[in-house]
């Protein structure tokens, strides 16, 4: 007995086989930041771009879906600062988290000294957003 196949259908199967092999060895994250920005308070509720110099800076992030290994990470910088270097960083603090409204802060047991600050998002290890705020 003899079976043939034909030739569409083994077309068919190949390219089947090549988008197989491919969704194998794609692994592209969707993680996004649908969203940051500085607030006065942990939870992000009022947003604002000028401190006091007694205030307690935090940077929100609104991390989409982001699987449990994505690394986020907040790099402080003071821009032009009197009394510190220009675009001396200040702090750097990273994130292994999934999805959802994140916060990072910095503080001092001192005033901040005014000027222009900035601090930069990292999505796993590329820059994704500058937030530049200030100290007045």
């Amino acid at each position: 007995m003899k079976t043939s196949i034909s030739k569409p259908t083994i077309l068919f199967g190949a390219f089947m086989m090549v988008l197989f092999i491919m969704a194998c060895s794609i692994s592209a994250s969707t993680a996004n930041i649908a969203d940051a920005w500085m607030a006065t308070d942990e939870t992000g509720s009022t947003r604002v771009t000028t401190y006091s110099p007694f205030d307690t800076f935090y940077a929100i992030v609104d991390l989409r879906n982001a699987p449990d290994t994505t690394n986020l990470k907040a790099v402080w910088t003071a821009v032009n600062v009197e009394g510190i270097t220009p675009n001396e960083v200040l702090n750097e603090t990273t994130l292994t988290t999934p999805s959802g409204l994140l916060n990072f802060r910095l503080s001092l047991t001192e005033p901040w000294p005014p000027g222009e600050y900035k601090v930069d998002i990292y999505l796993n290890d590329k820059l994704d957003k500058t937030l530049k705020f200030e100290v007045r």
